[in-house]
């Protein structure tokens, strides 16, 4: 056996071994790589003489702890690692509403409200689970409170013991998958840096298959950013999970009564303070919720900085809340806070409150002075809210503590978990993996199916984050990387974020099946707890299926606000060309007869007012029109032709073998051929190291390696032999097929320039304005000039001059001069005129360029921009700065799905 796979399950058998005999997780992992890196290299020094001998190529002991060191440094000092300061925000959120009470409060009424109902009193659980899922989050204090509220009530009511333990459970532990959760804040985290190493491996496997540079950058992996996955998982978790659980509930409750009865209201009559205390409890968290997750769907806020939202919210409900929410004082800070709030919405709607602003009036400086003294307010409202909390059974010091702690468990395993991946990398674990899922049958699906499988047994035995930051790292990047699914990283995010979610219902050692089996009473019996659990699982595993097959439920949404945001891309990116072409073609081949009309009423023009050039540019984007339906018919049939190509059969000994079959075999073949032309480059590079050490032990490995390099050589030569002769034929006629494409595609986007010409002519047109203002200051020079006046005070206003000429933009012509005439001016005695007569060339060329750009602006302005309007809505699409609305939808529809890219490598 090799050596390195000895260590490699010591490595797992020293983690399992801690974390069953109790040790602290944050431990366990770096302490169990620690300890096989050192063995490995102690082993490698007293057997092998080399204490690298027993680790992967390029490894050793030092470099392998180093590795860890980097990765674990690297865990929070990149760029893109500040999502992580969420993290103790949200938990601090959390904590806080709990502990404030507001948890019970939704309990008790959502259990007013629907009790009533077959099934009401779970109901109220699954969707109280829901909201606290969205504003606390945290399990273990979710499954307590319904535990000490709601159990007592539903097996009073004569509920079942396993429905009423497995809803509970099953509600609690919503705070995972709906946001905002730390266990998508995490899931980002490591998916980012997966993205990236499975962008590396997909840009070597283009590069082997099509001996180019660089891959396009429409074929690139799709990362996932926190904000990313708040929105990928918001469907699947509240729209998929939950109605899932309802309609459980309900329907056991319609066939079997007895098991879910419905509980009549024995309270007061439901009056108008019946209805204002249900407000009050669903308000304020309703609203926390719009604050937190709106502010990131809107693009106004970073996950960061909804954090911090969150958290400010948190202390505001709580300091009502703790003062009993009854009378008029108790909502004081929170009134205060929400009227400061309102007042900076109404400053920022009407001015522009930077410090920097272009706008140094009088107004402007008052409305800044008035928005410090808002935001001082507000801070006055938090720290008003805040003093209560901590003078009210000192709980704003528990919920810090608990919040340091939790943040610091989640941390410490981050680290650890990064320790513990340099280690399984450095003997050779990733290469094992990757190589093993490759290998396996059916293509992508069965990796992930695999994958999926073992997260859900770890599920059994460990926590979400230890699977998180254990497994994601390993397996991502391959499945990331395949391009026969090229699936998004959003998804398999909240795929697995689903998948880990049942880790807290999974016996043995299920963390919401321990926190409720701390607070049932003894007449509940732990089996019965395990038995509610199981339907739960299986309603998770449903979900989970559901979304599997139906990527959209977790894609679309991030494309959505993706496409309408300022910082949307633009329609000429690369990435969205696969579904924006064609709905920019169809659209083009409707309107085609609106923009020929519009090509003639262009043509009639009188176009004598502009300078040759521009004129030309006028005339160039009109014939443009009819060249650019000409590529379109172009690409469409070479379109066709290559989907023709594509999906024809190749007759090989006999038997037809459909194109993409052969290609994706093909390609596998020539995958297994590199990896052992790769071990055969390590093994040659030992070799002559090992060849001049006369002793015998090396001698007879320098026997072993030339052995496992022939036998190595041989299945090269087996696997070589299995590529068929017509494999290269039906390779050359895809590639020119789809070369045919390229060029066809190439030659549309190229026409671009024209149409951006003529924008380019029209804001020339609205520089007249920014001009105008400059004609008087020109003519004060040329009066300057022919006085001959101090030629430093000259070279001064000269420079302020060209500088607001250059600002402007698009007037090179008039700044020409400007340098011969500082150059004679420099001189101790100036030729004045000939600095007059250059002077004079910059003044006839402004008036020119003020001159056909004001009467650019009031006679062509207009059609121009009609015909503009009317082509880029159709051809010329890629040209505007932003996706239009009407696309929108059906374009993010369209890049929610997953797509087979594999025939490009």
């Amino acid at each position: 056996m090799d050596p390195t796979l000895i260590f490699l399950f010591l490595l797992f058998a020293l983690m399992a071994g801690g974390l069953i005999s109790g040790f602290p997780v944050a431990f366990a992992l770096p302490g169990a790589a620690i300890l096989t890196v050192a063995l490995a290299g102690l082993s490698g020094h007293l057997i092998a003489g080399d204490p690298s001998a027993y680790f992967a190529a390029t490894f050793g002991p030092l470099n392998s702890l180093s590795s860890g060191v980097g990765n674990m440094l690297g865990a929070f000092s990149g760029v893109d690692k500040d999502t992580l300061i969420a993290i103790p925000l949200f938990i601090f959120m959390g904590i806080m509403l709990q502990r404030s009470k507001i948890a019970e409060d939704l309990l008790i009424t959502m259990a007013q409200l629907f009790g009533s109902v077959p099934g009401g009193l779970g109901i109220s659980v699954v969707l109280v689970g829901a909201l606290l899922a969205a504003t606390t989050g945290i399990v273990g204090a979710t499954v307590v409170a319904m535990g000490l509220i709601s159990l007592p009530a539903m097996l009073r009511n004569n509920y079942s013991v396993p429905l009423a333990t497995g809803t509970i459970c099953a509600s609690g532990t919503l705070g995972q998958i709906i946001p905002p959760s730390i266990v998508l804040i995490i899931l980002a985290d490591q998916l980012g840096s997966a993205s990236d190493a499975a962008q590396t491996l997909r840009q070597d496997a283009f590069r082997a298959a099509n001996d180019a540079g660089s891959m396009p950058t429409d074929l690139a992996v799709s990362g996932a950013s926190a904000g990313d996955m708040f929105l990928g998982a918001l469907v699947p978790g509240a729209l998929v999970l939950v109605p899932i659980y309802v309609v459980y509930i309900l329907v056991t409750a319609l066939i079997r009564p007895s098991m879910a009865p419905p509980v009549p209201y024995t309270g007061n009559k439901r009056g108008m303070a019946f209805i204002g205390a249900v407000l009050l409890a669903l308000i304020p968290p309703l609203a926390l919720i719009f604050l937190v997750l709106g502010s990131i769907i809107m693009g106004f806020a970073t996950v960061n900085q909804a954090g911090a939202l969150g958290a400010a919210g948190g202390i505001l409900m709580a300091g009502y809340r703790l003062m009993g929410g009854a009378r008029f004082k108790d909502f004081a800070p929170v009134i205060l806070a929400l009227s400061t709030l309102l007042g900076l919405l109404v400053l920022m709607a009407n001015f522009d409150l930077t410090l920097l602003a272009n706008d140094k009036s009088t107004i402007q400086g008052l409305a800044i002075f008035m928005a410090a003294g808002l935001v001082i307010t507000l801070f006055i409202a938090l720290g008003w809210s805040a003093w209560r909390i901590y003078t009210t059974d000192d709980i704003l010091r528990e919920v810090m503590m608990e919040t340091a702690k939790t943040t610091s468990m989640v941390f410490l395993i981050l680290l650890g978990a990064a320790m513990l991946t340099a280690a399984f990398n450095a003997f050779g674990g990733k290469d094992l993996v990757e190589g093993f899922l490759n290998g396996l049958p059916g293509g992508f699906f069965t990796k992930f199916l695999v994958v999926m499988l073992v997260m859900f047994i770890l599920g059994f035995f460990l926590d979400f984050i230890e699977i998180a930051v254990v497994v994601v790292p390993i397996t991502a990047p391959i499945l990331l990387a395949d391009p026969t699914a090229n699936i998004s990283a959003i998804w398999l995010g909240v795929m697995i974020g689903l998948n880990i979610q049942t880790s807290f219902l999974t016996p043995p050692f299920g963390f919401a099946l321990f926190y409720l089996r701390g607070v049932a009473p003894a007449a509940v019996k732990t089996t019965q707890i395990y038995r509610g659990v199981i339907v739960f699982i299986g309603l998770q595993l449903i979900a989970l299926a559901i979304v599997g097959m139906n990527e959209r439920l977790a894609n679309f949404a991030p494309r959505y606000f993706a496409l309408g945001r300022d910082t949307a891309p633009p329609p000429s990116q690369p990435a969205l060309q696969q579904c924006l072409e064609p709905m920019a073609f169809t659209a083009a081949l409707e309107r085609q007869e609106k923009a020929e009309v519009a090509v003639r009423q262009l043509a009639n023009l009188d176009l004598s007012i502009l300078p040759d050039g521009q004129a030309q540019k006028v005339r160039e984007a009109g014939e443009n029109v009819a060249l650019s339906y000409k590529q379109i018919v172009l690409m469409q049939t070479a379109q066709a032709n290559n989907a023709e190509v594509l999906s024809r059969d190749i007759r090989i000994d006999g038997e037809d073998i459909p194109y993409p079959i052969l290609h994706r075999d093909i390609r596998i073949l020539e995958r297994q051929i590199a990896r052992r032309q790769e071990q055969i480059k390590i093994l040659n590079k030992d070799l002559p190291f090992l060849s001049n050490q006369p002793d015998a032990d090396n001698q007879a490995r320098v026997v072993a390696m030339e052995s496992e390099i022939a036998d190595l050589d041989m299945q090269i030569a087996d696997l070589r032999a299995q590529i068929p002769a017509e494999w290269e034929p039906a390779l050359a006629a895809a590639q020119s097929a789809r070369s045919a494409v390229d060029t066809a595609r190439t030659g549309f986007r190229r026409l671009d320039s024209k149409y951006k010409a003529l924008i380019d002519l029209l804001a020339d047109f609205d520089r007249a304005e920014a001009l105008e203002p400059l004609a008087e200051p020109m003519a004060t020079m040329a009066t300057r000039l022919k006085e001959e006046a101090d030629k430093e005070a000259l070279r001064e206003e000269l420079a302020d001059l060209r500088k607001s000429l250059s600002a402007i933009g698009g007037v090179s012509k008039v700044t020409l001069p400007f340098s011969k005439i500082d150059r004679d001016l420099k001189k101790d005695t100036p030729d004045m005129t000939t600095v007059q007569s250059l002077f004079a060339e910059a003044q006839a060329a402004f008036d020119a360029e003020l001159a056909w750009r004001q009467a650019g602006k009031a006679e062509l302005r207009a059609p121009l921009t009609l015909f503009l309007n009317e082509v880029q809505q159709g051809v010329a699409i890629r040209t505007l700065e932003a996706i239009p609305r009407a696309y929108r939808g059906r374009l993010a529809w369209c890049l929610a799905g997953h797509r087979d890219i594999s025939l490009r490598f």
